[in-house]
């Protein structure tokens, strides 16, 4: 990036971790509690290694968006497939995405206790630009005399290079060492995020390192055994205020206030974004275990077999958690053409359903859509079930339709 007189000069803080604890306290502990709560959902591990995929991918792109990059969902799908190889990977933002989601890979695999040192940082940073920007900066190389970068709007300056960067970035690393081991572990990731972002040790993939440092951190405090939580996706949803926030603390002489509270609002939303699809994973367990045991209970042969079409209907909506009537007819094809009037058969099936509370039908935009009513298990006994199958008459039901 290009240096100009106009931008905002660096100067390095007196201390490396400052901020207004009373400030920032009730987000803080709301954070917490949320990365709690999160760790206390019960989950089975398969559900959990679902949603890191996705998480990761929100991260990769968030990180990577931030910067500029740019790609559809697909190419982005084709940058993290292991399987592609990297010399297939076209797009400048291709090779970014890819190196950024073997960084982050390798970030979960580093143990708690491995120190964050100078060589760490570099090595990190070769891993986040190597492949990609290496033809226009060095990977894990501070910038020499000379190498200046401004970033940012308003325009900031990193330190200056040469010496100057080299002993910012030392101090740095050594107050992560020191005095940020006496504040919350939440606090110091993002103290180390702002700080690294601040300075600009490196010609590029400051943004990039930055966060994936944060991330390392967060890891630590106690996310690992349960999911890891795309931050970067966050800063890049509220990217104006993301960027505004960096800059206050600047203007107020590295005060990180401003930052935290934008910071730890975003872990705590994180959390609760995460929080809501375990919980989803659990109700559809739940209502998967409820749904066989029920269904299984029926005695006559004519009404097991109605039962069994049943159950696929509601497999179908439990996996893509909601069906207009169309793609309903598509997907449970293979289930009621063979019957003579299967289109009336899975009607009347779904009609069942309905009654029964199992799922809702809602009209919109001249189609039938339906969704599964995971609340049903809480809301239905075996007696309820039986005596709601007892009434249903044997005939054509009134139709949805």
């Amino acid at each position: 990036m290009a240096t100009s007189s106009q931008a905002i000069p660096y100067r390095p803080p007196t201390q490396w971790i400052r901020y207004n604890l009373s400030a920032v306290f009730q987000n803080l502990v709301d954070a917490k509690a949320a990365i709690l709560s999160l760790k206390a959902l019960p989950h089975q591990r398969d559900w959990v290694e679902d949603l890191q995929k996705l998480q990761l991918k929100m991260e990769v792109a968030g990180t990577s968006r931030i910067e500029g990059a740019e790609f559809t969902d697909r190419e982005l799908d084709v940058a993290l497939d292991p399987r592609e190889r990297a010399t297939d990977l076209l797009t400048r933002s291709q090779k970014q995405a890819r190196a950024a989601a073997e960084t982050y890979r390798w970030i979960a695999k580093v143990p708690d206790d491995y120190p964050i040192s100078g060589d760490f940082v570099r090595d990190l940073h070769r891993r986040m630009v190597g492949g990609c920007d290496d033809d226009h900066c060095p990977p894990g190389q501070l910038r020499g005399r000379d190498e200046n970068v401004t970033f940012g709007f308003p325009r900031h300056r990193g330190c200056d290079g040469g010496e100057p960067c080299g002993a910012a970035f030392a101090a740095l690393i050594k107050a992560v060492q020191t005095e940020y081991r006496g504040h919350d572990p939440l606090i110091q990731a993002m103290g180390l995020h702002y700080h690294f972002a601040a300075m600009h040790p490196f010609l590029d993939g400051n943004g990039r390192t930055a966060r994936a440092l944060e991330a390392l951190i967060l890891q630590r405090a106690g996310r690992r055994d349960t999911a890891f939580i795309a931050m970067s996706n966050y800063y890049y949803e509220e990217k104006p205020t993301y960027l505004a926030a960096l800059a206050g603390v600047r203007a107020a002489d590295h005060d990180l206030t401003p930052f935290l509270n934008f910071g730890l609002k975003g872990i705590a939303l994180q959390c609760e974004r995460l929080f809501r699809e375990i919980k989803r994973h659990i109700q559809v367990a739940v209502f998967r275990n409820m749904m066989y045991d029920l269904f299984h209970r029926l005695e006559s042969p004519r009404k097991r077999v109605i039962a069994e079409r049943q159950i696929e209907i509601l497999k179908l909506l439990l996996a893509r958690q909601e069906l207009d009537l169309s793609e309903l007819l598509k997907q449970s094809r293979r289930t009621y053409s063979k019957l003579k009037s299967g289109n009336k058969a899975l009607e009347r099936d779904i009609n069942a359903l309905i009654s029964l509370g199992a799922i809702h039908a809602s009209r919109s935009d001249k189609s039938w859509r339906f969704v599964v009513n995971l609340d049903w298990p809480e809301q239905i006994t075996e007696t309820d079930f039986m005596e709601s199958v007892k009434q249903m008459p044997t005939g054509k039901m009134h139709s949805f339709l």
